[in-house]
């Protein structure tokens, strides 16, 4: 089998839905590169604050990534096979689900701030700023989640450019209202983190609007109408659970365990998160590529297998592996090169600047297996409908080895923070070489077969093997 498949029209596909959301996420990172700019002028407890109340909202961010991950496994085979019609209803549900987490964690942002900051860290100054953050920028949650999950759908059956769209016009409004809020330009009070969250959520809130403009007004793939909104077919919604349960189980413990490494960095001390934030914005803005071509997989994969030549999905899934490793060290490259200069873009004390610099010469060690991990897990072993491994993969060696590795590496033995970090993800080198594995072992493609219902369909996703 040839590593890279000899198919101009592949690539020409991979070119056509990663590079729009390669834009996307760039604009994404610009945002957050901005935010901890900005908020990091104000100093280390300010910059931490946010970072920390981010944690709860990462939360409800993974949840939707779940509920549109378990989505995209049915509508991109469905796509492949041209059926709008079970494409809507599982839009629908999808976005009444999306609402109903939204109302959830609204509530508890909005009834028990102090109790979600008081798990991160126990500096009360960082926790009295991150409860002002969280009240306002958890009214955006119901926004925030529409537009993740319709986008989510939308890259399945092709259309990216208007997530781009949305995350461009957002962009502007943030970046602008950041300047005018947090340092009290144009007259406006200065108001510092609050200004960060009131411009986060007002950004969202026109990202919201435009995505919605889209699919109501303009969007002629699948022609969604809001009465299919106040509809429900029960029978694909036990297939969707059947289906999108284990993505949704995968997603939330993953996004609790990512949470508890914060909680180890949040006792470790604000030093420590502010690095971390700073670290993890380059890793972002190094991934924007990765997040495009996994997100390409994730479509072409499911397609494929949807019109039933699973060969070729097979021989795709090698290409994508190829490519993943070769975006991984590129953005190991990167990050150990210029991570003195972007350190200095930003104004922290020197020790922070030295926790950061341990930080990313971890990162660029663990960026490659991050960079297979992903495409693997969030992008072709889940469109082939490989979930129920996926589960696993993702829970198994994060709680069992992970944190409590990182734990004790962190908080008993106080190694140095680059050590500490490599103890916290090691999952992600487990995980990868595992998954790694499973794609060659051929068991991750659930079959499709073109003459069976959709009931028969999605049993045989999750038969057990």
């Amino acid at each position: 089998m040839n590593i890279f498949v000899k198919d101009k029209e592949f690539y020409k596909n991979v070119a056509d839905i990663s590079v729009p959301i390669a834009l996307q996420g760039l604009i994404n990172v610009g945002v957050s590169m901005t935010d901890t700019m900005m908020l990091g002028s104000f100093g280390e407890i300010t910059l931490s604050a946010a970072s920390l109340a981010n944690q709860f909202c990462f939360i409800f961010l993974i949840i939707n990534f779940g509920l549109g991950g378990g989505a995209g496994v049915l509508s991109g085979q469905f796509w492949g096979k041209k059926d709008t019609k079970s494409i809507n209803k599982i839009l629908s549900i999808l976005i009444k689900a999306s609402v109903l987490f939204a109302l959830l964690f609204l509530f508890l942002a909005q009834v028990f701030p102090e109790t979600i900051m008081s798990i991160y860290t126990k500096e009360t100054a960082v926790s009295a700023k991150g409860m002002m953050y969280l009240k306002i920028v958890s009214l955006s949650f119901i926004f925030q989640g529409i537009s993740t999950t319709v986008n989510i759908l939308f890259r399945t059956v092709g259309s990216v450019k208007v997530a781009l769209f949305a995350s461009i016009s957002s962009f502007f409004v943030n970046v602008f209202l950041n300047w005018v809020l947090i340092f009290g330009n144009l007259g406006a009070p200065e108001l510092g983190i609050q200004g960060a969250a009131i411009a986060t959520l007002t950004a969202r809130i026109i990202e919201f609007s435009v995505i919605m403009i889209y699919l109501f007004k303009i969007d002629k793939k699948l022609n969604f109408k809001f009465k299919y909104l106040l509809q429900l077919d029960r029978e694909l919604l036990k297939n969707y659970v059947k289906v999108g349960g284990p993505v949704l189980i995968s997603d939330l413990i993953l996004a609790l365990g990512l949470n508890m490494v914060s909680v180890i960095m949040g006792r470790i001390g604000s030093d420590m998160v502010a690095a971390n934030s700073i670290s993890s914005v380059v890793l972002q803005f190094t991934n924007v590529f990765l997040m495009g071509v996994s997100n390409a997989s994730g479509v072409i994969t499911g397609n494929t297998i949807g019109q039933g030549k699973h060969k070729l999905a097979q021989e795709r899934a090698v290409t994508f592996l190829a490519m993943s490793i070769i975006l991984g060290l590129s953005s190991s490259l990167f990050i150990f090169i210029l991570k003195n200069i972007i350190i200095d873009f930003y104004n922290i004390s020197d020790t922070t600047k030295q926790i950061a610099i341990q930080l990313m010469n971890a990162t660029s060690f663990l960026v490659v297996f991050m960079s297979i991990s992903s495409l693997l897990t969030k992008g072709v072993l889940r469109a082939g409908g490989d979930t129920k491994f996926l589960m696993i993969a993702d829970i198994l060696f994060l709680w069992t080895v992970s944190i409590p590795l990182g734990a004790i590496a962190g908080l008993v033995f106080k190694l140095p923070a680059g050590i500490v970090l490599i103890c916290l993800k090691i999952d992600e080198i487990i995980k990868g070489l595992w998954c790694v594995g499973r794609l060659l072992s051929n068991k991750w493609i659930k079959s499709v077969d073109e003459d069976e219902q959709c009931k028969l369909i999605i049993e045989e996703l999750v038969m057990p093997e």
